[in-house]
């Protein structure tokens, strides 16, 4: 028999908060993280803007000796982690061969790698730090993770684009789901906002070229020119029901369902017809057993560009027919940016938040939908509304589709 799997933990380092009360607050408030980049130089960029990180602290998280051995992604990953730990009350109550860490990153160490790859250029093979593989590895935030709490289960970490959050999170899921783990610390990371990879991204027309900050991430509004990234980690706990029963632990949702396709059609753009993440939405809304009279809210991918806004909403419309008028459909990404293989957690998180609290957090900067997107976004203010799902939508370079969904618990 398949075992339940609930949420009992939640951590994040975000532009719009380093913790999930803060985080969420804002979300519910509207705040925009997104801001002009002074961190570098960006005359010689087109792009001005992204979703910052703001006064994070790393001293609260780590020695100086031991933060200096960490690429930002990692230090974002780990702070996540031990909120989410704390926030469980996990440590202590589980086997540590039946806890495991499923955690991943777009791109991984970014800034560990243009470090060192000037410094190699400039100075020869000797001026390369000799923690330069382990602090630029993708699959390091999930060791890291791994030794800090003991956790010594299934441990995994996931690499699918801007899928990546949403991937590890699912994959968690199904394997504390079919008996491999009691508990599982999952998510995703990342910190790439950097010339590099806003050279990168400009110059194949995916960014916002729009300096002002607050209408730059727009999803859904026909003005919208590209995505806006950010940076930041989220992290959840998923446990076993029954043992999150018999610790007493706080669970947040339930959750019901996850779906995992590819598009096989290109290696940046999505199916136009939407067909990859319809199918994504159909298995995980099967696999939740969703009822017809559902209450449900969408925290949607919804990046701002002119491609994944229309292609998500035909299919979410495939997906649920009729029913995808009733629901309430948003994207935080408006607010936080492109957090890259970090937005699925943090959406992850947004969409457990909206079950427990009973409100939806806004799609700010929306002030006119583009013709064929009239589903209900949420515009601009956060709504009070009792739902029962909530589903998290994510798409990644190479075709990935994936979603993932919570039930109110039972």
């Amino acid at each position: 028999m398949a075992r339940r799997v609930v949420v009992t933990g939640l951590g994040a380092i975000s532009p719009v908060g380093n913790d999930v009360p803060t985080m969420w607050k804002n979300m519910l408030d509207g705040v925009n993280g997104i801001e002009t980049i002074t961190r570098f130089d960006t005359s010689d960029l087109k792009v001005h803007i992204a979703g910052l990180v703001k006064n994070f602290e790393p001293e609260k998280y780590f020695e100086k000796r031991e933060a200096k051995k960490l690429d930002l992604y990692c230090q974002y990953a780990i702070a996540a982690a031990q909120q989410a730990v704390d926030d469980s009350g996990i440590l202590g109550k589980i086997d540590e061969n039946r806890f495991g860490v499923y955690i991943g990153a777009g791109i991984g160490g970014l800034d560990t790698f243009v470090k060192n790859t000037v410094a190699h250029d400039h100075g020869g093979p000797r001026k390369v730090s000799p923690f330069f593989i382990p602090m630029m590895i993708g699959n390091i935030a999930t060791g890291n993770v791994a030794i800090r709490f003991g956790a010594k289960g299934v441990s995994l970490s996931v690499m699918s684009a801007c899928a990546t959050g949403t991937n590890s999170i699912g994959e968690a899921f199904h394997a504390i789901k079919d008996g491999y783990a009691d508990a599982i610390i999952a998510g995703g990371a990342e910190a790439v906002v950097a010339p590099l990879t806003i050279a990168g991204f400009q110059n194949m027309k995916a960014l916002s070229t729009n300096p002002d900050p607050e209408k730059a991430s727009r999803p859904f509004d026909k003005d919208r020119d590209g995505f806006v990234m950010g940076e930041g980690a989220g992290m959840l706990i998923l446990e076993e029901y029954e043992h999150a029963k018999a610790r007493g632990a706080k669970i947040y949702a339930e959750f019901g369902g996850y779906g995992n396709t590819c598009d096989a059609h290109h290696v940046t753009a999505p199916d136009p017809e939407g067909a990859g993440l319809r199918r994504a939405i159909e298995i995980a809304f099967d696999e939740a057993n969703v009822a017809d009279d559902a209450q449900i809210y969408i925290n949607a991918h919804g990046t701002s560009t002119h491609l994944n806004d229309l292609t998500e909403t035909l299919a979410i419309k495939g997906a649920l027919g009729e029913k995808a008028y009733d629901c309430n459909i948003s994207s935080t990404k408006s607010m936080t940016g492109h957090m890259l293989g970090a937005t699925g957690a943090i959406e992850a998180i947004a969409a457990v938040k909206a079950i427990e609290e009973g409100m939806i957090p806004p799609t700010i900067h929306l002030d006119e939908p583009d013709e064929g997107l009239d589903l209900n976004y949420t515009p601009n203010t956060a709504v009070k509304r009792d739902i029962n799902v909530a589903a998290s939508t994510n798409l990644g370079f190479g075709g990935h589709d994936a979603c993932i969904l919570f039930k109110s618990r039972t």
